[in-house]
Parts: structure tokens; C-alpha cells; sequence
């Protein structure tokens, strides 16, 4: 396996940046609640980038591929991490491409789903070994990706479990970003992460940790607009949920005052190039078995039709394996987050039926 760079981070909690290259750190402090599992960390070449990979669990075992969502790396899957690893599974959370630790590309149509899917298999060669196939989680951007990889590479999907982001259909009638701004106006937030640097500069005004509070905590189910005007002010004072704690908000702040929110945002502005290169997939079925979950209080489970889509056929009709859709009561965007010990509970519950005989003693 061409691997490569493995470090250190702080003892604490995770926080700051790698250190030594030579080498391997185990973290040990788990969340109220979790298995004491270590999580290790390594940097593994893939697809011409250096991609950070945090992982748990049994060499050897069943693989499980996590995939963050924005704003978020690999973090938001400490707690799944952990139950994965103690239900006998190996786990696998990178930084995706322009995230955290991992390599950053060098414009915006190189975060296309070509790009990104392209770093997933050979991230898959690398750690599962090449050509063979792992269960994939994924939330937010994640699920789109992830979407996106069984579609293009069906093989190397055993299962899937998608958070908050359901699969939809590609539309031949409209580029993404065109209907989003017919539906929303220019001050919807992808609409307006369109143009590189507006955004980045409202969020350098606002503090990088004000910015991931404001998402993190962000609960109105229906669009969320960053208006031109200002989107709030630096003195604004946006109380935690209960899930996440003060230290969790330091983490993900110290990676984006590292890396800045460009990478990120990159993927947003890739979403019309993407449109244009998946034109011959157009129509085509997900061939993979699939469970989607989402809270009935996530924005994204508000947009105009999409209960329609998920719960009237639609979602089935191309996804013909998916075995349950599960709509958690009063639970946000942040799932995984807000809910980790339900959410670990139905993926180990799903993707058992596709591994039993395969995980390792405990």
C-alpha cells in the first residue's frame, strides 16, 4: 500500500496540527457514552493528493468508508468510529480533498464528483486493498459523494447508509445552480458561495469559530440564506446544542483557521461542472443496497418535493435496493452529531445483514 507521512497530533483532544512524520498517534478520550477505542492517524497517498485518515477498529475487518459533510473533517465521526470499532468493524474517516489535513486542490472545477469519487477508490486501494469493495456512511456533502461513487463504481460499495442527503435524479432541463437560484434567489447560501472570495471574505469578518457556530447550530427547516448585506454580525452570540461542547467547536476551528473554508466551498462551485460530466448517467439506478436517514427538522428534508420524492416512489424508483428510509423526530442537520448512538445503532443494524460472517472476534 503507498502509504505514507504517518504523525502525531496533541494528546488532549486531537487538537493541532501534525507534527512529527514519523510518527503514529492513538487517541484515546472518548465522549460520554462511547467505547474506550482508540482512533490512529495517518496520511495515505491517493490520487496524487497526501489525504489524513483517522481509523479504528481491527485490521482486516470489515471496512466501513466515512464521509464527512461541510463544515465538518473526519471528526464528526468520533462517535461512530468508536461503535464501529467495538462491533468488530474497521473504520475509515479521511479529511476529504480541501479539508483538514488533507491536500487541497489548486481551483474549483477540480472538486467535481469525478475528482472527489477518484479519491475515494484509490483511497480504497490503498487501505482495503485494491479492487475490493467496503461499506460506505456518509452525511451532507459525503452522501452526495457517496451517491455519486455507487453510480460510478458500484463495486467497490458492499452497503449504504446516507445521512440527511438523499439521492436525486439528474436533471437535463437545468444546471443545479440555476434552479437552486430560480427557487431561492441570490441570497441562498450556495447561490452565494458561487462567487470565490465573497464568501470567504463575510466569514473572515465573522471568525472562523462564530461561522462553525452559526452552521452547526442552524435548526429552521427551510433555506438558509447569507445575505449580502451581512450575514449577522462578529458580536452575535450563538449558544452550542447540547451535542457538541466547547472543546468539539475548538477542533473543528483550529482546521479551518489552518486551511481557511475554500476547499469547502469549492465543491459548491464544482456543482454545475459536475452537472455537465455525469450528462451520460442521466436516468441511470443506484445498484446498491442503500438505507437513508434523515430528522424531520434537517433543511434539506424541506426542500419543495423531496417527501414527495422520498416517501412516494420516486427515491425507490432509482434506488431500487434501498431497504428503509428513517425519519428521526426533532433531530437537525447534524445527525451523526445529534444522535450518534441511534445512528451507530442503524448502521451496525444494516450493514449486519451484509457482514456477519465476516467481522472479527470481539
Amino acid at each position: 500500500m503507498p502509504v505514507a507521512w504517518l504523525h502525531e497530533l496533541c494528546p488532549i483532544c486531537c487538537f493541532g496540527a501534525p507534527s512529527s512524520p514519523n510518527k503514529h498517534h492513538s487517541e484515546m478520550g472518548p465522549a460520554a457514552g462511547d467505547e474506550v477505542v482508540a482512533i490512529t492517524h495517518r496520511t495515505v497517498d491517493a490520487n496524487g493528493l497526501r489525504m489524513h485518515v483517522a481509523e479504528a477498529g481491527p485490521a482486516g475487518a470489515p471496512a466501513v468508508l466515512l464521509l464527512h459533510g461541510f463544515p465538518q473533517v473526519w471528526y464528526a465521526w468520533r462517535h461512530q468510529m468508536r461503535a464501529l470499532a467495538a462491533a468488530g468493524y474497521h473504520a475509515v474517516a479521511p479529511d476529504l480533498r480541501g479539508y483538514g489535513d488533507t491536500d487541497a486542490a489548486t481551483s474549483a472545477e477540480q472538486y467535481t464528483a469525478m475528482h472527489v469519487v477518484g479519491d475515494l477508490v484509490a483511497l480504497l486501494d490503498a487501505v482495503v486493498g485494491a479492487g475490493k469493495p467496503a461499506f460506505v456512511v456518509a452525511h451532507d456533502w459525503g452522501a452526495l459523494t457517496a451517491w455519486n461513487l455507487c453510480l460510478f463504481r458500484p463495486d467497490r460499495v458492499r452497503a449504504l447508509v446516507a445521512l440527511s442527503v438523499a439521492f436525486t435524479p439528474r436533471s437535463s432541463a437545468r444546471r443545479p445552480v440555476d434552479g437552486l437560484r430560480a427557487l431561492y434567489g441570490d441570497d441562498y447560501y450556495i447561490c452565494r458561495i458561487q462567487e470565490p472570495g465573497a464568501i470567504e471574505a463575510e466569514f473572515a469578518r465573522l471568525g472562523t469559530e462564530l461561522v462553525l457556530r452559526k452552521f452547526l447550530a442552524y435548526r429552521t427547516p427551510g433555506p438558509l440564506m447569507t445575505p449580502k448585506s451581512g450575514w449577522g454580525s462578529p458580536d452575535d452570540k450563538v449558544p452550542l446544542p447540547s451535542w457538541i461542547t466547547e472543546e468539539d467547536i475548538k477542533y473543528y476551528a483550529s482546521k479551518f483557521d489552518n486551511t481557511g473554508f475554500t476547499g469547502g466551498l469549492n465543491y459548491y462551485r464544482a456543482l454545475n461542472k459536475t452537472w455537465e460530466l455525469t450528462a451520460p448517467w442521466t436516468g441511470a439506478q443506484i445498484k446498491v443496497p442503500a438505507k437513508f436517514i434523515v430528522g424531520d427538522a434537517d433543511l434539506t428534508y424541506h426542500t419543495p418535493g423531496i417527501q414527495d420524492f422520498i416517501h412516494k416512489g420516486g427515491f425507490k424508483k432509482y434506488v431500487p435496493l434501498l431497504d428503509d428510509v428513517v425519519v428521526m423526530k426533532g433531530v437537525g442537520h447534524f445527525i451523526n452529531e445529534e444522535k450518534p448512538k441511534e445512528v451507530s445503532e442503524h448502521i451496525i443494524s444494516f450493514i449486519g445483514k451484509f457482514s456477519t460472517e465476516m467481522l472479527a472476534p470481539k
